[in-house]
């Protein structure tokens, strides 16, 4: 019963948002970036936010530090998804919330140099789920898929958090999905939705890493990072702003350069993250081997996937 009441109020909140979206202007206006071409409803991602906090509320404030720094990061996304705020504002906030998650993590307690190291991770994660949400579905699908894997882990191999705080969320993927993983989608997660997943993803996979001791789990994002991380070498061999808009990710390619349909392309890297991480269970005693065999395929199929039809998106620019 109270998984439906958090899935109604869950329901009604992202319908309250859309009205007041629409009230402020609060939109995404497609440009020679984009991968849509009609005005949609931008920030619904909001909806992660808003499950966290009931979370919070009915777990009886569990992770107090953890969402403190959510919520740090979830005002300023949003902040930028209603007027751009400055790159420098926005990394300045993250960085102070992450910082503040580390006690949650307990992180203070180990060396001194994990500090640095943990910060520069984590940002890039955050930083990546931003920079892939892309096109329709993606976020949701991808990050579907991640919390199952971990739902499945906290049950079956190894219990590490609350399983509340993952249904709970799950549900509010499950409302967003609704309204955004179709064809015609009615709004889009905007900073605030994938950065605040990513947020929610990290500390829940952190909490696996630590106290498993366990890096190999990183193979959970391996889609989204060699993406990414391979776009950005890209755009630096091109000598492009990579803080810049662009539609060079691999994901961006399939879905605008060789017309395959949105929710084919989110499925598909959904199905592929899944696939990869529930093989990590399989393979007891070579995680790192497997970990170093995974990434290593997927650089290979990216770069080859690329060099066939990266021509397309260069003579579409030249059109």
């Amino acid at each position: 019963m109270l998984y439906i009441l958090l899935l109604i109020l869950l329901f009604g909140a992202q319908l309250a948002y859309f009205r007041v979206a629409d009230h402020f202007n609060i939109i995404d206006k497609p440009n020679q970036r984009s991968s849509h071409s009609e005005i949609i409803l931008r920030g619904g991602g909001i909806v992660f936010y808003i499950a966290a906090l009931l979370y919070f509320a009915v777990s009886g404030f569990q992770y107090p530090w953890f969402f403190t720094g959510l919520t740090l990061i979830s005002i300023i996304s949003f902040a930028d998804d209603v007027k751009t705020i400055s790159a420098n504002v926005r990394l300045t906030v993250q960085l102070v919330a992450l910082l503040i998650i580390f006690i949650e993590w307990n992180l203070y307690a180990y060396s001194w140099f994990l500090i640095p190291v943990a910060l520069i991770v984590s940002a890039g994660i955050l930083n990546a789920f931003n920079f892939m949400d892309g096109i329709n579905g993606i976020t949701s699908a991808y990050s579907t898929s991640v919390l199952i894997t971990l739902l499945y882990i906290n049950n079956k191999v190894e219990y590490f958090v609350d399983n509340n705080l993952i249904y709970i969320v799950l549900i509010s993927l499950l409302v967003f999905n609704f309204f955004n993983f179709r064809k015609r989608a009615k709004c889009f997660a905007g900073d605030v939705g994938s950065v605040t997943i990513a947020v929610i993803i990290l500390f829940i996979l952190g909490l696996l890493i630590i106290k498993t001791g366990n890096f190999s789990y990183f193979v959970f994002l391996a889609v989204y990072g060699v993406d990414s991380v391979l776009t950005i070498l890209h755009r630096l061999k091109l000598k492009e702003n990579i803080f810049e808009p662009h539609r060079m990710h691999l994901f961006q390619l399939l879905a605008n350069e060789l017309k395959i349909p949105h929710l084919w392309v989110s499925t598909l890297y959904a199905v592929l993250q899944l696939i990869i991480s529930f093989g990590l269970l399989f393979v007891t005693g070579y995680e790192y081997i497997y970990m170093s065999v995974i990434v290593i395929s997927l650089i290979v199929l990216y770069v080859i996937v690329k060099s066939k039809i990266f021509h397309l998106h260069d003579n579409l620019n030249q059109v």
